[in-house]
């Protein structure tokens, strides 16, 4: 006779990313030249990406990397610009605002 498996959570949370794997989460201590490195290659491989700050310390890090960025892609002809936008998201139970970035080679 089998023995049932103990029950698990009821809905794990999902990966991270899982619906946007574009989808950049810049923190206050995020080195703004590995995610510039990460703009870089995502632009070029997919030509678009977003990334997604909380709080005044994250925003001014994501901003540094998309210039740094900008940097990274400019011998290869492109020229990146962004568009940012407010984001309401659940962080531990509780809402909170974030700015979203998408950046795309300007056309």
């Amino acid at each position: 006779m089998d023995t049932p498996n103990p029950p698990g959570p009821p809905n794990p949370p999902p990966p991270p990313n899982q619906g946007n794997p574009n989808l950049f989460k810049v923190a206050s201590t995020s080195n703004p030249a590995s995610v510039a490195g990460a703009i870089a290659g995502t632009i070029r491989e997919k030509g678009r990406c977003e990334m997604q700050a909380i709080g005044a310390g994250a925003i001014n890090q994501a901003v540094k990397a998309i210039a740094i960025a900008r940097g990274y892609v400019a011998p290869s002809g492109l020229d990146l610009v962004f568009v940012p936008a407010f984001l309401d998201i659940q962080v531990g139970g509780e809402e909170r605002t974030a700015l979203k970035f998408v950046i795309e080679p300007r056309r």
